[in-house]
């Protein structure tokens, strides 16, 4: 893993996102390697290749004095928008631990405290480390990314993420301390639809978890992200690389959707938007 430490010169930025004004990412790539990963893109703006995605690490060590004026200069409006920490990144991947990007931020945000939605999507239990702040913020909501239950799979696909059944254990702790929690299941794991089993476990341990609402989104296949996925599936049966290079058609994901909406019904879960996302590719 390389880490290297760059200066940014802003870190608030306008969200193109539908459900975020603007995104902070206080880290450029992402230790957990996840293969499905649509921000390995970023790559070709630190000059790494996208196969090499999961491999460094750009830690941006002026971000938290950068963000205490970039949100001085937006609160001149007298308006607080949406902000989600991290986009194209987790904030809370290892080097958190030693830099503290994260923390000096929502540290920024906690001083007033911040009046607008301030919301974190991580795949890390790290995230109980700032529970302290995260309380002190009036509509602050922590967001797991999880898409299967199964930790073998977790490994398989989320390289060096925390597995699982840990991101499960993260989200009933964190509403144990009364934060709002989400879910996003994205990608949705093309082999659910031959496994409703495997998804109905998915659904169900979101539900006793506690989370608020959830996220749905289908396996984004754009071919930056094949170029990365598809050379492992293939070490894979043939049944598991027709799932996958299936997963783009509509046929998939009308039967996939069904068996979400029941699902969804069955736990009496909230689904963001009212539809399973999806990316046209």
């Amino acid at each position: 893993m390389t880490i290297k430490e760059i200066e940014c010169k802003s870190i608030l930025v306008k969200s193109k996102l539908p459900d975020a004004e603007y995104v902070v990412n206080p880290y450029t790539g992402c230790a957990f390697g996840c293969l499905y990963c649509y921000a390995s893109f970023m790559g070709r703006f630190v000059n790494e290749r996208i196969d090499n995605w999961g491999n460094y690490i750009y830690a941006k060590v002026n971000a938290v004095s950068v963000f205490e004026q970039d949100l001085i200069r937006l609160r001149r409006s007298d308006k607080a928008p949406s902000v989600l920490l991290s986009s194209v990144t987790d904030p809370y991947q290892g080097a958190e631990t030693k830099y503290r990007l994260t923390r000096g931020i929502l540290e920024v945000f906690a001083r007033a405290p911040y009046p607008g939605v301030v919301s974190i999507l991580t795949k890390s239990p790290l995230v109980l480390r700032d529970v302290d702040l995260l309380r002190r913020l009036p509509r602050a909501e922590v967001g797991m990314t999880i898409t299967t239950t199964d930790d073998k799979i977790s490994r398989f696909l989320e390289v060096r993420a925390p597995l699982a059944s840990r991101r499960f254990e993260t989200l009933a702790e964190l509403h144990a301390q009364g934060l709002t929690t989400y879910a996003f299941v994205g990608p949705l794991l093309p082999h659910f639809r031959y496994n409703e089993k495997g998804l109905d476990s998915l659904f169900g341990e979101l539900a006793h978890a506690h989370v608020g609402s959830i996220y749905v989104e289908h396996m984004n296949l754009k071919p930056y992200i094949r170029e990365r996925l598809f050379p492992i599936v293939e070490q894979e049966p043939a049944n598991v690389q027709a799932e996958y290079r299936g997963a783009a058609r509509a046929e998939h994901r009308d039967a996939l959707n069904q068996m979400v909406v029941s699902l969804l019904a069955r736990y009496d879960l909230k689904l963001r938007f009212n539809k399973v996302l999806y990316h046209n590719n």
